[in-house]
């Protein structure tokens, strides 16, 4: 199948050490990541075409960028290039009761910095059948946020399929109203919704009445359906345990009704990228045409099996996802 993903490839710093501290860290493990680019190569992985489109600086740092998306696969010839600087991200990855965090050093990259009418949207779209983008471009810039919504245009005049994570990075806007304003313009053009309960919470200062979180998470999606409009929700439910351990579980709701994935216990490596592995799988599932029951239990598995994995990028293939799927989490040695 092929899909065309749009947004902002970042530099990602991460301690060289596991788990250790950046005010005590004197060495990084580089690596390039961000939602949509992620997304771009768990699909590759996956076996799918992928586009990805964005604009990176014109320098060594720029090309690394391209390497690491052309290693899944992924086209990437309708990147833009200009001089000035790459976004940056640094994590500290959490452990028991401390908790990962995020330091942000994007602003005026070359991808913030980017005229809003710099791609050929007509053209990238030819022949293409799904979309996948998130709000975290939205929340860049005015000129990201106008090349995000001509994007979304021009692939709805295509016919192609929108998918749209909500990703509300509360670092990144001003405010939760601001990002309604922006928000609203995307969902009327939405296909199926990517998120979770505590984004429509966040944006939409939707109640809920529920304690429990399967039951809040059917909650927020009727009630996004009606907000809204838009027919197909793949929504993730997490109970944080600790930042080592979490219960995950997943939701298909769609005109065919809602399917509940089995819940995951898992012991968490890396958490960063996890719901955009679930992201690619659904999109994945829905472009194999899947039912939803089957969509849903991929995802899930693809949700859980990415916090065993270090760094952004699921790596893991099809088999290695169903075989999630099919019971085997014993982790015993495959020999």
């Amino acid at each position: 199948m092929s899909f065309v993903t749009f947004g902002e490839i970042m530099l990602r710093l991460t301690p060289s050490l596991h788990g250790e501290k950046l005010t005590t860290s004197g060495s990084f493990k580089v690596d390039f990541a961000g939602s949509e680019s992620n997304v771009a190569s768990d699909l590759a992985i996956l076996g799918n075409e992928v586009t990805f489109i964005t604009k990176l600086p014109d320098h060594a740092i720029g090309d690394n960028a391209i390497q690491s998306l052309n290693k899944y696969g992924i086209n990437t010839k309708d990147i833009q290039r200009a001089q000035g600087r790459i976004g940056t991200y640094f994590i500290e990855i959490g452990a028991s009761i401390r908790p990962s965090s995020v330091i942000y050093d994007r602003k005026d990259s070359v991808f913030c910095t980017m005229e809003a009418d710099e791609f050929d949207w007509a053209q990238i779209f030819k022949n293409k059948k799904y979309l996948f983008v998130s709000g975290i471009t939205a929340a860049l810039s005015d000129n990201c946020a106008q090349a995000l919504i001509s994007c979304i245009q021009e692939a709805k005049k295509q016919g192609v399929l929108v998918g749209f994570d909500m990703n509300y990075r509360r670092k990144l806007w001003k405010n939760a109203s601001e990002a309604r304003v922006i928000f609203d313009k995307i969902l009327s053009m939405t296909d199926i919704l990517f998120g979770n309960t505590g984004a429509l919470q966040d944006i939409y200062d939707i109640q809920l009445n529920s304690k429990d979180n399967l039951e809040a998470t059917l909650q927020a999606i009727t009630i996004a359906k009606d907000m809204f409009g838009i027919e197909q929700y793949a929504f993730t439910i997490r109970n944080h345990l600790s930042a080592s351990t979490n219960e995950l579980q997943a939701v298909f709701s769609s005109p065919q009704g809602d399917a509940i994935s089995k819940i995951y216990t898992v012991g968490i490596l890396d958490r960063f990228g996890t719901g955009d592995a679930f992201a690619a799988a659904c999109f994945h599932g829905l472009g194999k045409g899947w039912n939803p029951q089957r969509l849903i239990e991929f995802g899930a598995a693809a949700f859980a099996l990415k916090h065993t994995i270090y760094g952004d990028q699921h790596t893991s293939n099809e088999i290695e996802i169903q075989s999630i799927v099919n019971g085997q989490t014993s982790g015993h040695v495959l020999r």
